[in-house]
């Protein structure tokens, strides 16, 4: 059994694929980029604040599925620049705390959509 998950306060997906699907306890977040939901438009800035756009992003998906950043097992973080990673690094942490972090990928990618600096995907599970 699977369903589907959207949300207002993330971007809409913009092609075949939903915001997160829920299979079992599992839910598995599409990559998000920087893109403000209530314009569909890459936010301005530099890569903090493509960061942070991104985590609010992630959050709105895990909140619609009534989930939270401790229930994420796995995140794959996809960098235009892989000088990025410690600045996405840092922000990250402010979103990923406790005893168990989730397993990581991190790579740098030759180019994300809408010219992006970064994309995140994730998979969480209820506990």
């Amino acid at each position: 059994m699977k369903k589907q998950i959207a949300t207002n306060a993330a971007p809409k997906a913009v092609g075949p694929y939903s915001q997160g699907v829920v299979a079992g306890d599992f839910l598995f977040a599409s990559g998000q980029i920087a893109l403000d939901p209530s314009t569909g438009e890459l936010v301005p800035g530099d890569i903090e604040a493509q960061a942070t756009r991104v985590f609010l992003n992630l959050k709105a998906v895990l909140n619609e599925a009534g989930l939270d950043f401790s229930n994420v097992v796995n995140a794959t973080v996809y960098l235009a620049d892989i000088n990025d990673f410690a600045t996405v690094n840092t922000i990250y942490s402010t979103y990923f705390t406790g005893e168990i972090l989730p397993a990581r990928c991190a790579i740098q990618v030759a180019a994300l959509p809408k010219n992006a600096k970064l994309e995140i995907s994730c998979v969480a599970y209820r506990r």
